[in-house]
């Protein structure tokens, strides 16, 4: 598939390195001629430098030939544009990346429907809904949805304390008689392995499982530590008063959390408590931490850094994890101190990166992606997959399947059952079935199911 990408940025570069190891061929247009040299040295792809929403430096970049079009720039202004020249060349699909613009209902005066674009994707939107789903499930670093949120993905971290501490994959698998649920893959250090039954769980280790979301108030015990359990609404406090920042404490005000948001700019604080109803709007500094404990802070659940400075939210989430026994949540933009940050303490990072890659890799895959979720750290993705007509494994158990290695069926949804797959689960056509693969065995999941 030919795929020509806008912006070569940390998302344009992302999906250019993840498209290219799946074998695409990818053209990358950005400004910076001296960035796209860099780039060069690093990803086997072709660049073109100029304005991406110039029709003359898309012809260049053999527009007329591309399947997929992605405008991924800082600028909105410029990812339509391209994207509307791109369907004056009758490119296929069509995706942007846009930060400020108002799209996403029917009547919005910009809305995807109206621009003829496949895709348009606000980042802090994306990150914003992510954190709260983290928020709402005790314990996990990563939570993903799928099947209309019947099916889960979550990520655990591993430590000395943990009941799985020690236990082999085949000793845990006795448990699936009262616990319904599959350990799809274990990350230590740098290694993501899908295990198999001799391998153990380790202390620092993470463990991904995939469960059905009735299972998961009998497993949770398992993975969340022990914390001393109060009375009333959860408290929940967010440092930053971006549109991230306000999106959440919105959607927490309606899950019933007790939300206080915490804000340096008096003129911002004043805008967003005009914007939200139950929340408490604090002016103070994210690092005076006197201010934030006479506001109630040692006695927070959750703490969420969401401000501009990926500086800024790591120290404070470590300053708060310091005064409370409760969660911290930091937003993080630069990939180095992404994996940095949970070595430190912090217990979810948040990458507006990967938010927006992953949401745009699903127009790149096959007909038969659903839905896609992107694991960060070892670049695996959790699949959701429609199983196609005429496909040559239907009702064929799974243990029997040559299905590819470095990938692994964790459900099947037939109709309005769904299930956690067993080797001697059978899949048929019209059936969904939700997968976690390795990046190497990404390609061949995809044509197993086209």
């Amino acid at each position: 598939m030919k795929v020509l990408i806008v912006g070569a940025g940390q998302v344009g570069c992302f999906l250019a390195q993840r498209l290219c190891n799946e074998g695409h061929e990818v053209v990358l247009v950005d400004k910076d001629q001296t960035h796209l040299n860099q780039v060069q040295e690093d990803l086997n792809v072709m660049t073109v430098g100029g304005n991406g929403a110039s029709a003359e430096v898309l012809e260049k970049a053999n527009i007329k030939d591309c399947d997929i079009f992605i405008a991924v720039t800082d600028m909105d202004e410029i990812n339509i544009l391209a994207c509307l020249l791109a369907r004056e060349y009758k490119v296929g699909k069509r995706l942007a990346r846009v930060k400020s613009i108002e799209y996403s209902s029917q009547d919005a005066v910009l809305s995807k429907e109206k621009l003829g674009i496949d895709l348009l994707i606000n980042p802090a939107d994306e990150v914003a809904d992510e954190m709260v789903k983290i928020a709402c499930r005790s314990g996990a670093f990563d939570v993903a949805e799928f099947v209309e949120g019947q099916i889960q993905f979550l990520g655990y971290r591993i430590d000395a304390n943990s009941p799985l501490c020690g236990l082999t994959l085949q000793e845990l698998g006795e448990l699936r008689g009262i616990y319904t649920f599959v350990v799809v893959a274990i990350t230590r250090g740098d290694k993501t392995i899908i295990p198999r039954g001799d391998d153990s769980i380790e202390e620092g280790d993470r463990i991904f499982i995939i469960a059905r979301v009735q299972d998961l108030p009998a497993i949770q015990y398992m993975f969340e530590k022990k914390r001393e359990k109060k009375r009333g609404a959860p408290r929940v406090f967010i440092l930053g008063g971006s549109q991230v920042g306000v999106r959440i404490a919105a959607q927490l005000e309606q899950l019933h959390f007790e939300v206080r948001l915490v804000e340096r700019e008096l003129r911002r604080c004043r805008q967003v408590a005009a914007k939200l109803e139950k929340t408490t709007v604090i002016q103070a500094d994210g690092n005076d931490m006197q201010a934030l404990l006479e506001e109630g802070l040692a006695q927070a659940e959750l703490f969420i850094a969401v401000t501009g400075s990926d500086e800024t939210n790591i120290l404070c989430s470590l300053l708060y994890k310091q005064q409370a026994q409760g969660r911290a949540l930091a937003l993080i933009n630069r990939p180095e101190l992404l994996n940095l940050a949970p070595g430190l303490g912090i217990d979810a990072c948040v990458s507006p990166r990967m938010a927006a890659a992953g949401a745009m890799l699903k127009y790149v895959r096959s007909g038969s992606v659903v839905s896609i979720s992107t694991v960060e750290g070892s670049n695996a993705e959790v699949l959701e997959m429609e199983v196609m007509a005429g496909n040559s494994h239907i009702d064929v158990p799974l243990k029997s399947m040559n299905f590819p290695k470095g990938a692994l069926v964790a459900a099947i949804v037939h109709g309005t059952d769904y299930q956690i797959a067993t080797g001697e689960s059978t899949i048929k056509a019209g059936d969904r079935v939700v997968v976690f693969a390795l990046p190497e065995a990404l390609t061949k999941v995809d044509r197993f199911f086209a």
